[in-house]
């Protein structure tokens, strides 16, 4: 069950798992995870945010 929409704007946006990975400053394995509707922090979900340029604010464009 994916509970979020990173997957599908990161592909909007054509940029790879790895290179969201090395601009949040996370594993590539962790991005994976997310894009699965695993559970992350919240810190997590902020480098997501801030390495696709949204302000904390925003989070419901990618977690709902």
């Amino acid at each position: 069950m994916v509970t979020n929409r990173l997957k599908e704007v990161r592909e909007d946006l054509l940029i790879s798992k790895s290179e969201l990975a090395k601009m949040a400053g996370i594993s590539h394995l962790t991005i994976a995870r997310v894009e699965k509707g695993v559970a992350c922090r919240q810190e997590t979900k902020r480098k997501i945010l801030a390495a696709l340029g949204l302000k904390p604010s925003e989070k419901e464009q990618i977690f709902p």
